[in-house]
């Protein structure tokens, strides 16, 4: 039985990859196109293209995504939305169901993909992790994304969590940039991406139902640097709970 699942898996990972690249290549020219305007107006047009593509492309593959907690986005207020990660599939499924123009931090790497690299680099900031210059760059982008009243997407675990835990411990840099743009934290969590695609399994992808549920967002107003650690913890706290309390009934 198990031979046959690692088939299968295999076969539809490949399924799921031509599908990518097929329906990749159906809105490529319109990213390339959009990728050329000044923000914000970049940022909300490629949100609606990512919606419409990941819109379809999920239902492809057998992955339906559904969405909880929109009613906390308030129409005139960004956030810094901050999410688990659990494997690569998390983020087809961030930006999109984010209900509003988004950026994220991205690393530099994968922009140099041919073809991909022009849509990863149209809606991402980019990190060069070796480079303290690009890492400095990156955190004045996370604040003009904010001040231009973008949505910043983060992942504070760093790394796609490859543990037993619910979350990994959360890095300072979301919480950092929250509390300097006085902008309020939207947690959100991100159920059965790891059954799709395991950590430690390459090219094996089985499908499964997503869910993403936002939480009431915190509010960082007049909190200052002192203040990171314990808003770090008071995130980590409400996340890890909510996965623990779900987890089992998704």
């Amino acid at each position: 039985m198990n031979r046959v699942k690692s088939i299968l898996g295999t076969v539809f990972a490949l399924y799921a990859a031509l599908m990518f690249v097929a329906t990749m290549l159906v809105v490529w020219l319109p990213i390339a196109v959009i990728s050329t305007l000044p923000e914000p107006e970049r940022a909300k047009w490629l949100h609606r293209v990512f919606v419409v593509w990941m819109g379809c492309y999920m239902p492809l593959i057998f992955c339906p995504v559904k969405r909880m907690g929109r009613q906390y986005f308030k129409r005139d207020t960004n956030y810094v939305v901050v999410l688990n990660h659990n494997s690569m599939i998390d983020i087809p499924v961030s930006s999109p169901w984010i209900p509003a123009s988004n950026k994220t931090l991205a690393k530099i790497e994968m922009a140099r993909v041919p073809v991909f690299g022009v849509i990863y680099k149209a809606g991402s900031i980019l990190l060069d992790r070796k480079s303290p210059t690009s890492r400095r760059d990156s955190l004045t982008q996370m604040l003009k994304t904010l001040e231009l009243g973008i949505n910043l997407c983060l992942y504070p675990e760093g790394t796609r969590n490859t543990t037993a835990e619910p979350l990994q411990p959360f890095f300072d840099g979301a919480f950092t940039v929250a509390v300097r743009a006085q902008k309020p934290i939207m947690p959100g969590i991100i159920f059965n991406t790891k059954r799709i695609m395991p950590a430690g399994k390459k090219f094996w992808l089985l499908p499964h139902p997503i869910q993403i549920h936002f939480l009431e967002p915190i509010n960082t107003a007049g909190l200052s640097q002192e203040d990171v650690p314990a808003l770090k913890q008071q995130v980590y706290t409400l996340m890890a709970n909510y996965y623990r309390q779900h987890a089992g009934s998704i």
